[in-house]
């Protein structure tokens, strides 16, 4: 992974943490209702790996926004 690409991916997973914490939700229930692991979720929030789409889909469905609203990092 290039440094770009990893940014971004760091972008994408604070987005995601501040979303699931303003809904009050903890990362282990949250990951549960999105059928994905825990560790897993921890992984994409801290931007260590690049989630497939799929989990990004069940992520903003688990945040109840549009996959566009999740990627929307500016």
């Amino acid at each position: 992974m290039n440094t770009k690409e990893e940014k971004y991916l760091k972008k994408l997973g604070t987005r995601i943490k501040e979303l699931r914490e303003e809904k009050g939700l903890d990362q282990k229930a949250f990951a549960f209702d999105c059928e994905i692991g825990r560790t897993q979720l921890h992984m994409i929030e801290n931007g260590k790996t690049n989630p497939r789409l799929g989990t990004l889909i069940k992520i903003a469905g688990g945040l109840e926004i549009s996959l566009p609203e999740l990627f929307d990092l500016y």
